[in-house]
């Protein structure tokens, strides 16, 4: 399987802060890749690296083959890119800004760009500067997949944006997203999981996991076990149950590890005889907090 993006034990200092730290991921061609993770958790940081808008302190990025420290020029033809921060040149219209990128991208597509200013509701005649936060959004999204890139990469482009804006801008991406890889960070945990195909969790600049989105949702359970008598917390409990919460007639914790047959085999171990085992899937979201809380108590 060919690699879009390759980073092998990138890390980032600034001063005495720790920004990244031995970063290591793989993401295939095609994926739609969701690196989530709190603030200051390293995402832009590592967009930044893989952009060449950084340099990393150590380790090396790939990008579409080539080392993310080359990207130049004509190699930006390749990849659409739309930042949280981005500036756009604002005294420019809708119309004039995309007249003025096309002689920059060899690909360009004017059919396509037609279309996506169609589905996107683009006012071609509207100065950037007079555009809401979520048009300039849309705006930057089209300039970005209107050339046909092999790479898209997105930090944060939902933060603060109306659910039907946030709408617009995921059915345009997913329609392109046949054709590109799209590395993509964000913190709307509930769209992420309606699209992605792997998601990565970032926090002080680690990886905690990458995977793919239907693995982490299959190894992860919430399991309920009702019990005659209160439960003590055994000792000899798998490293792979976390949160152990207890009352007179039921024990929980989440399984990080789920396999139905191993799991239901370690609780007979553990426990001995129970009433009832339950086994309830969990969301992006309540993975994301349950990984989050057990690196803050280590």
């Amino acid at each position: 399987m060919t690699t879009a993006i390759r980073t092998v034990a990138v890390s980032k200092r600034f001063r005495r802060l720790a920004a990244l730290d031995s970063l290591s991921i793989e993401i295939p061609e095609g994926a739609i890749y969701a690196l989530v993770g709190p603030n200051g958790a390293g995402k832009t940081t590592t967009i930044k690296i893989l952009m060449n808008i950084l340099r990393a302190s150590s380790g090396s990025a790939e990008i579409l083959g080539a080392p993310s420290t080359r990207l130049a020029g004509r190699a930006f033809s390749q990849i659409g890119y739309v930042s949280e921060n981005q500036e756009l040149p604002e005294w420019m219209t809708v119309e004039y800004f995309l007249a003025y990128l096309r002689p920059f991208y060899p690909q360009w597509d004017r059919d396509l760009e037609a279309a996506l200013l169609k589905q996107l509701d683009l006012p071609l005649d509207r100065k950037l500067r007079h555009l809401s936060r979520g048009m300039k959004m849309k705006t930057a999204l089209a300039s970005s997949l209107a050339y046909h890139p092999k790479l898209i990469v997105l930090d944060e482009p939902f933060g603060g944006l109306d659910p039907l804006v946030r709408d617009q801008l995921i059915e345009a991406l997913l329609e392109r997203a046949t054709e590109a890889t799209v590395f993509i960070s964000s913190h709307d945990l509930a769209e992420i999981e309606n699209f992605a195909s792997h998601v990565g969790y970032l926090e002080n600049g680690k990886l905690r996991f990458s995977e793919e989105m239907t693995s982490l949702a299959n190894r992860f359970r919430e399991v309920e076990l009702t019990v005659d008598s209160p439960a003590a917390l055994p000792a000899n409990i798998p490293a792979s149950w976390l949160h152990f919460k207890s009352s007179a007639a039921a024990v929980r914790f989440v399984d990080t590890a789920f396999d139905e047959a191993r799991t239901r085999a370690e609780v007979s171990r553990v426990f001995g005889s129970v009433r009832d085992v339950e086994f309830r899937p969990m969301t992006l979201r309540s993975i994301f907090l349950a990984t989050a809380k057990t690196t803050s108590e280590s």
